[in-house]
């Protein structure tokens, strides 16, 4: 797999992340005319990886698999039951790197299932953002082009990481978490969510389809009358902390990221946690609002207006509609969306 961006990609936001500890390098080793041949080598000895790819993803399809370096595994599931098998063989094998090409969806299905198959042990991962959207790759700086091989030279070069906390979505009645996932939604976020699908269609993706689907929506919702569905909102029973409140909500918003595609930050200022934004149906001042919640803005009209931020572990939530996890839409019902824990990534 070649690369495709230049060694000096640089992405917005870079100093927001204190970055971990840098992990020893290696020593010894071949000269400096051997040093790319070198890092492949002594990174695999370093670390026993692991790869996951997702063929349908969309800068995967159509193109084949490059060689994989010596003794790296790698599983290619047809389709998401046999990724269970797959994520099992490479706890058995010893896998401490699991690294994911695909985009956030491939993300969601891996996260779900890894603690099962590792026996509740997380090993490191990496991302290799190949898909419509690759939001995760955005927020912990893993550029459009890296390879398996940067990740791999990262490893041995003792780059420091990032981490991040998924969220875990709780049905009622259940031990464990259904979904494992980093942005959830409900109301016109579900609605947005199918817009965007309809703009992957047309050939928008990653910040395209962020924009376009932002532009439909306040349109829509803008111009739509007061029984538009948009605006109408759907009936939900939202606890946040001590707060219950049921009511008709414009969007319920939920998301352990800290950046944002176009530099949005919907929450305020980039932070750690699981953050929630609450709109209440029908959505006042609507377009004096909108700007200042992508800008991060925080003032005291936005919350008297229905704009409601929140910083928890953990909320409650029950409506009869849909919820979006990482772009796929699920059945809700009474849930608990809670903070996950808190995930390595190794970043070029």
């Amino acid at each position: 797999m070649a690369a495709r961006l230049s060694a000096d990609r640089l992405l917005p936001g870079r100093r927001l992340d204190r970055a971990l500890p840098h992990r020893p390098r290696c020593t010894g080793g071949p000269g400096h005319g051997h040093a790319a041949r070198a890092c492949r080598v002594l990174a695999v000895a370093l670390i026993r990886a692991g790869l996951i790819w997702n063929q349908h993803s969309h800068r995967n399809r159509g193109a084949g698999r490059a060689p994989l370096p010596e003794d790296v595994l790698d599983i290619v599931p047809e389709e998401p039951s046999h990724l269970a098998a797959g994520l099992r063989r490479l706890a058995g094998e010893g896998v401490e790197l699991v690294v994911i090409d695909g985009g956030d969806g491939t993300v969601r299905e891996v996260l779900t299932r890894l603690p099962e198959a590792f026996e509740g042990r997380w090993p490191r991962l990496a991302v290799l953002p190949n898909g419509k959207t690759n939001a995760l790759a955005l927020d912990i700086e893993t550029p459009l082009g890296t390879t398996l091989e940067e990740i791999l030279a990262a490893c041995q070069a003792g780059k420091p990481t990032k981490r991040r906390q998924c969220l875990e979505v709780m049905r009622a009645g259940q031990s464990e978490p259904e979904r494992r996932g980093f942005l959830f939604g409900v109301g016109a976020f579900v609605r947005a969510t199918k817009l965007a699908q309809k703009n992957h269609g047309r050939g928008f993706i990653d910040d395209a389809a962020v924009g376009v689907t932002m532009a439909g929506g306040l349109v829509r919702t803008v111009l739509g009358g007061a029984g538009d569905r948009w605006r109408r909102g759907e009936m939900a029973r939202l606890a946040i902390g001590a707060t219950s409140e049921e009511r008709r909500w414009f969007m319920v918003m939920a998301s352990t990221f800290k950046r944002f595609p176009l530099g949005l930050k919907p929450y305020g200022e980039p932070r750690e946690g699981l953050k929630v934004l609450s709109v209440e149906a029908p959505p006042r001042r609507l377009l004096r609002a909108l700007p200042r919640i992508i800008r991060g803005e925080d003032t005291a009209w936005l919350e008297a207006s229905g704009y409601h931020r929140h910083d928890a572990d953990s909320f409650d939530i029950s409506f009869e509609g849909d919820f979006v996890l990482d772009g796929e839409p699920y059945k809700g019902g009474d849930l608990t969306v809670r903070q996950g824990p808190s995930l390595e990534f190794v970043i070029p």
